[in-house]
């Protein structure tokens, strides 16, 4: 199966100049935020969702350099979020090292973050387009209530697979979105096209979200780059444990409330759960979940001639079925 970068060698020439963008819009006068700035960017991470808007405004017909800026906005809003995420969730580790947070700590952090929301929306503003800036600041304001709505309902037993639906839309499948629709409109294909162009990056963002449900329980910390297990640890709880709790019955209802008590896999392992998660074919289920998204985004494609840039973009949801990572 082809990885990550062969499928985006297409947009090659562009990702490296969304690099040298980045890097140029993080320089700042302020020493400490330049030092950070340069931390996060060389901290690497898939640029899936610039490599989205390069491919969608190629499919739809684009060739300028908008693009390329645009780009750069949509992973700064990516990583000002993870910014934030990691303030919220404590986390330690991000990408295999030490967390913005837990290096320099939750101020200066929270500050990188709003630094980076307000670079995006100036670089957008540049572009003197009202769709595309009112879609990244609708976008952005669903990012937040997403997180807020998560943090609302953390360490709910009750939760459904609708109510999770709804967070991975807010917080991973509107931006995913966001990246083809903006492709479509540089592109300028007309509303039929910009619909199935969107309805392709919210699809893929469900299911690329949902693999990262089911990697928590089941990938390796080395490959993760971050602890494992944390979901439930932090008191998510997402479609693997939604699954297990509508199946497992009192028992499993029981551990899983357990882990979300303590904070940790103390009185219960992760093992314990993984386990319980596969006897009862929750982590089945909701692989089979992803596996729908992933081809509903696929028939997306149809709207769209044959091309390099969409035989690219149908090879995707196999990337991301198959990511350890």
């Amino acid at each position: 199966m082809a990885g990550l970068k062969e499928i985006v060698a297409l947009v090659e020439d562009d990702l490296a100049k969304v690099e040298e963008l980045f890097e140029e819009q993080v320089r700042s006068d302020v020493g400490l935020l330049a030092e950070m700035g340069r931390y996060i960017q060389q901290g690497g991470g898939k640029r899936i969702r610039p490599a989205l808007l390069l491919l969608g405004s190629r499919l739809c017909g684009y060739r300028g350099d908008r693009a390329i800026l645009l780009a750069s906005v949509v992973e700064f809003i990516h990583t000002a979020t993870l910014l934030h995420d990691d303030i919220i969730d404590e986390a330690t580790v991000r990408r295999g090292r030490r967390s913005v947070n837990s290096r320099w700590g939750n101020d200066i952090t929270v500050l990188l973050g709003d630094f980076l929301y307000t670079k995006s929306m100036a670089m957008a503003l540049s572009q003197d387009n009202l769709p595309i800036l009112r879609l990244l600041s609708d976008v952005t304001l669903r990012m937040i209530e997403g997180e807020i709505l998560e943090i609302e309902r953390n360490g709910n037993l009750d939760a459904t697979e609708a109510d999770h639906l709804d967070i991975i839309r807010r917080k991973t499948a509107d931006l995913f979105a966001a990246c083809l629709r903006i492709g479509a409109i540089l592109g300028a294909v007309g509303e039929e096209r910009e619909r199935a162009a969107a309805s392709y990056g919210s699809n893929l963002g469900v299911c690329f979200q949902m693999v990262d449900d089911l990697l928590d329980f089941t990938a390796e910390e080395k490959t993760l780059g971050k602890p494992v297990a944390n979901d439930l640890r932090e008191g998510k709880v997402t479609l693997p444990m939604i699954f297990l709790l509508r199946k497992a019955g009192r028992p499993g209802i029981e551990k899983v409330g357990t882990v979300l008590a303590d904070r940790g896999f103390g009185r219960v392992s992760r093992e314990e759960i993984v386990r319980l998660a596969r006897e009862h074919g929750a982590l089945d289920e909701a692989r089979a979940l992803a596996e729908t998204y992933a081809e509903a985004a696929r028939r997306d494609l149809s709207a769209f001639e044959r091309s390099p840039y969409r035989e690219a973009l149908e090879v995707l949801p196999d990337f991301i079925l198959a990511r350890d990572h």
